[in-house]
């Protein structure tokens, strides 16, 4: 929908989205949200849900707002809702495009409507993106439907606002009562329900930090509620005031939530993993480990720099147009985006590459490549490695093989394989340091203290030197920290600096090692409930509590 034009000779004024942000996964924010966020002068959220809407929002948005009010507090949230309404007004008037981003969806916030009343008072046009509510999209994170086959009412309550009558006629009733209310007045709104006409074996769900890998859930019934949470150490807390869904009824037997949690039961749910890389390959690693249900903590360990003396690395690119080379053979990302930046400050593209063959030693490189707009015409198929490339790549035949020359653009501290198994085949080598890696900087304190102090449950090692330098730069894991490795040599790098290594890709790939960590959860996780045992976290375990374990 787009916004309203205002007709020549009136006022110039601004254009308000009314944005719902849902219940906290930012997966779940919709097409329409990410659009009008991406065109939004004006950025006013709500402070749980700023976060999540921010990095949708293009650079430069202005993002005032409240800061974060007490949200167990009427009065704190009263006074919250009036600043916002104020600075979307404000931006409005002066013409600008402002987003207005509330949790879950705004047709169920409380002061949202009132906020439309005040742009439509004024004259500013608005519109209304609809969000996935949390009375809705936690339950079913949490696996609890709220309705079946015969079709039981369902009741939306606020324990907050909820009225006596209100009361009565859910406890009159035997449909679903989805309630909203806090961590610390759990018990009280059981006791409401039972003292409505609920009977106390009604079964009740609570979940917190629902859609988020903090959501925990815990079944019980509306008499037992009270001992449940507080055997789980739950109450009493200090974060007593955060906002949980409960639902009560028949619909949310623990049965079936057994049945039905897949994201709670998500093979890495909750487990912070460091990926020690370099921030542009961490990325799509790091989207792997959430779809496991894992919570990664990029920190560089590497950095890439240009080679101290680029004339060797220009001199190559030239000959690499002139057809001086028969192949070109990429060993990482890094060196693909080395050739790529020397392409692109020449003015060239992909189309340079005509009449050459290009090898790239795994996928991760071959993905760089095809992006570029080169599609390779020797990628390993074992091993993805130098040694793979080497298995595969054809010997030097002076026949078939017009020019006898290899074009080799590598990192300054790669090993001399590839180069001695091309010479061994009978090609020319031009081995070409096209970028350095060097030690990056080290994390911040709380980084460093979490990675010594056990505060991570994974560690992921792609390379030897990710081993050396983040020991170096942080120190070593802490010994209840599952230790990750891509392939054998990292392994050995890994044990030789004191480490257990417990997960081994099966072959020597990014994608294969995140994969190997989410089988190794899943049979820790198997092995918690066959044992009848709570499923616990790595992190969550005493020190020195944990017996050795053998890489799979």
């Amino acid at each position: 929908m787009s916004p309203t034009s205002n007709l020549p000779g009136t006022p110039a004024h601004g254009h308000v989205t009314f944005l719902g942000a849902g219940p906290g996964d930012p997966g779940l924010l919709t097409l329409r949200a990410v659009e009008a966020l991406a065109r939004a002068d004006v950025l006013i959220a709500e402070p749980d849900v700023l976060d999540v809407v921010r990095v949708h929002a293009r650079g430069g948005v202005d993002t005032p707002g409240p800061t974060g009010a007490d949200e167990a507090s009427t009065t704190a949230d009263t006074a919250t809702f009036r600043v916002a309404t104020n600075l979307v007004m404000e931006a409005a008037r002066g013409g600008r495009r402002v987003v207005r981003a509330v949790s879950g969806d705004p047709g169920l916030d409380t002061h949202a409507a009132e906020e439309m009343l005040a742009c439509a008072a004024e004259g500013i046009s608005f519109e209304v993106v609809p969000g996935v509510a949390a009375a809705v999209g936690v339950p079913a994170y949490a696996g609890v439907p709220l309705r079946d086959a015969q079709g039981a009412d369902v009741r939306f309550i606020d324990a907050r606002t909820a009225s006596d009558r209100c009361w009565s006629e859910v406890g009159a009733s035997d449909g679903t009562a989805v309630v909203s209310t806090s961590l610390d007045s759990v018990a009280a709104t059981a006791g409401e329900l039972v003292a409505a006409g609920r009977k106390p074996d009604t079964p009740m769900t609570v979940t917190i930090g629902g859609t988020t890998t903090r959501q925990r859930t815990w079944n019980a019934t509306l008499g037992t509620i009270a001992q449940v949470l507080k055997q789980a150490k739950v109450l009493p807390s200090p974060d007593g005031g955060r906002s949980v869904i409960a639902v009560v009824g028949e619909r949310s037997a623990a049965a079936q939530r057994d049945q039905l949690s897949w994201f709670e039961s998500k093979p890495l749910f909750g487990w912070r993993v460091l990926v020690p890389r370099t921030k542009e390959q961490a990325a799509s690693l790091s989207d792997q480990l959430r779809s496991y249900g894992a919570v990664p903590h990029e920190v560089p360990t590497i950095a890439v720099e240009p080679p101290r003396t680029p004339q060797q690395m220009e001199r190559a690119v030239k000959g690499l147009v002139t057809g001086r080379y028969e192949w070109i053979a990429f060993t990482s990302v890094n060196a693909v985006k080395a050739v790529r930046e020397k392409f692109e400050e020449y003015g060239l593209d992909a189309r340079a590459f005509a009449g050459i063959k290009v090898a790239a030693v795994g996928e991760q490189t071959a993905a760089a490549l095809i992006a570029f707009g080169v599609k390779p015409d020797l990628v390993p198929s074992g091993e993805q490695s130098a040694a793979g490339l080497l298995e595969d790549w054809p010997p030097y035949d002076p026949v078939f093989d017009p020019i006898d020359r290899v074009f080799l653009p590598r990192a300054d501290i790669a090993t001399e394989t590839l180069v001695a198994g091309l010479i061994d085949l009978g090609w020319e080598v031009d081995d070409v340091t096209a970028y350095r890696t060097v030690r990056a900087s080290p994390p911040p304190a709380e980084t460093r203290e979490a990675i010594k102090g056990g505060g991570f449950d994974a560690v992921l090692f792609t390379s030897s030197s990710t081993v050396r330098n983040l020991v170096g730069i942080a120190g070593k894991p802490h010994n209840v920290t599952v230790i990750a490795c891509i392939g054998p040599a990292t392994a050995k790098t890994a044990e030789e600096h004191g480490l257990r290594v417990d997960v081994m890709a099966p072959e020597p790939s990014v994608h294969q090692l995140a994969q190997a960590l989410a089988d190794f959860g899943a049979r820790r996780r198997d092995a918690a409930l066959d044992a009848g045992d709570p499923v616990t976290r790595p992190s969550e375990r005493r020190p020195g509590s944990r017996r050795r374990r053998t890489a799979p």
